[in-house]
C-alpha cells in the first residue's frame, strides 16, 4: 500500500495519465463556468476547493503514517517522487541531514497544461500538493519554491530544509 493511495486512486495508471483524465473533465466544466459567471470568480472558487481537497487528502495521509513528522513527510515525499519520477527530470543541488535542494528541468505534467492554456489548474492539482505534503511534517520540514515551470520559469526550484530530528 502506497502512502498515497487516496490521491493517486490507481497506481498502475501514470500520474500524467491521471491529471489529463481530470483535466479531461474540469477544463469543460471551468470553461463553461467562466463564460456564465467570469473568469475571477469561477477560479477563485476552483483554486478554494481544488486547494481544500489536496490539503484534506494529504493531512490524511499523514496522519495514516506511523513514526515521527520528518517520517511522515518522507513517506509522503517518497510515494509522490514514484509517482511523478517518468514525468520529471531534475537536476539535485544538495542532499545531506540538513537540505535537499533540487531543480526539476523538465516537467511534462507542466508541458500538458501549459498547452492546454490550463497552468493554473496544473498548479492547483500537482505542484500545490508540494506544500501539503510539508505540512504533513509540522515543522520538520520546510519548502521554499521561487519558481515553477507551471507558472511560466525555467525550471522548478525545490529547496527543503530539515529541522532538528
Amino acid at each position: 500500500m502506497n502512502a498515497l493511495d487516496d490521491y493517486l486512486v490507481a497506481p498502475e495508471i501514470s500520474l500524467l495519465d491521471k491529471v489529463r483524465i481530470q483535466a479531461q473533465v474540469l477544463v469543460p466544466v471551468l470553461r463553461a463556468l467562466r463564460a456564465e459567471f467570469g473568469q475571477d470568480k469561477v477560479d477563485a472558487v476552483a483554486r478554494e476547493a481544488l486547494r481544500d481537497w489536496s490539503r484534506q487528502i494529504f493531512a490524511a495521509a499523514g496522519a495514516a503514517i506511523e513514526g515521527s513528522p520528518r517520517r511522515k513527510w518522507a513517506a509522503l515525499q517518497g510515494a509522490l517522487n514514484e509517482a511523478t519520477e517518468s514525468e520529471v527530470s531534475f537536476e539535485l543541488h544538495r542532499h545531506d541531514k540538513e537540505a535537499l535542494e533540487f531543480d526539476v528541468t523538465r516537467c511534462r505534467i507542466a508541458e500538458f497544461f501549459r498547452a492546454l492554456g490550463e497552468p493554473e489548474l496544473g498548479a492547483l492539482l500537482v505542484c500545490a500538493t508540494d506544500f501539503d505534503i510539508v505540512a504533513a511534517s509540522g515543522d520538520a520540514v520546510s519548502l521554499e519554491r521561487a519558481q515553477t515551470i507551471m507558472n511560466g520559469g525555467p525550471c522548478c526550484t525545490f529547496r527543503y530544509k530539515f529541522g532538528p530530528p
